[in-house]
């Protein structure tokens, strides 16, 4: 059973981790797909090609950055040229930085916010008008279980995510009208380069002691409860985060 078959996805962040699982798991179920990443890069092309041909999908990369508002602009434009319905948005693409609250300049916070806030934010804006003249769609905003937590030393971070649940509640309310749906889902510890980068030794050990079954999250995972919540088999849910963190 195919849980996407023909619909239509915007996903952001999709060139590693979480966002490229996301990719893979999506074309597995038939959908077709707006990747949108950064810059151009041979190996995920190949990337996308070989998913296109495997599961006879459509999937065509946009390049904008969620730093530049005209660049996004430009990127939604894209997409709607195609005048074709968009069914599912992935807010997935974000940046993290550790450091300790006292040492953590105020350009840093701001930045924590501008990439895993702001950028989400001001795609949603336009790609859910596309939802609204349609009257259906299903929008997940990829948080963190840091944003529940607290967790040290991650003040921007844990604080941007927090800031992406409580819009998910919020727009839940507002697009529930135009029948669509707004879910959230927190990882926890997950094997991706980001998290391998971000994480040292000592605090892994200590917050995998901390989690129930005892180990890391791999990006299929979360990749297959996003699809859930933008399948129809979650049709009944709105306004809810869904934590992937293996139980913190």
């Amino acid at each position: 059973m195919l849980l996407l078959k023909n619909k239509n996805a915007v996903v952001t962040g999709c060139n590693r981790g979480i966002g490229k699982e996301i990719v893979r798991v999506f074309a597995e179920n038939g959908a077709n797909i707006w990747a949108c990443v950064r810059e151009e890069s041979g190996t995920f092309s190949k990337y996308i090609n070989n998913l296109e041909q495997k599961h006879s999908v459509s999937i065509n990369p946009v390049y904008f950055d969620l730093n530049d508002e005209v660049q996004i602009k430009t990127g939604v434009k894209t997409i709607k040229e195609t005048k074709k319905p968009v069914d599912i948005l992935v807010n997935n693409a974000g940046a993290i930085f550790t450091s300790l609250f006292q040492m953590t300049s105020m350009q840093k916070l701001k930045e924590m916010f501008e990439i895993n806030y702001f950028s989400q934010m001001f795609l949603t804006q336009y790609i859910s008008r596309i939802m609204m003249r349609q009257k259906s769609g299903s929008i997940i905003n990829i948080s963190s279980s840091a944003a529940i937590e607290g967790n040290e030393g991650r003040t921007g971070y844990a604080s941007a995510k927090a800031a992406m649940i409580t819009s998910t509640k919020v727009l839940a309310k507002e697009l529930a009208p135009y029948n669509i749906r707004v879910n959230a889902v927190a990882p926890g510890l997950t094997q991706t380069e980001m998290m391998v980068s971000s994480t040292p030794e000592d605090a892994l050990k200590e917050t995998l002691n901390r989690i129930c079954m005892k180990r890391v999250g791999q990006p299929v995972e979360v990749a297959n409860s996003v699809l859930f919540l933008a399948s129809d088999l979650s049709s009944y849910m709105t306004s809810q985060v869904l934590r992937v963190d293996g139980g913190m």
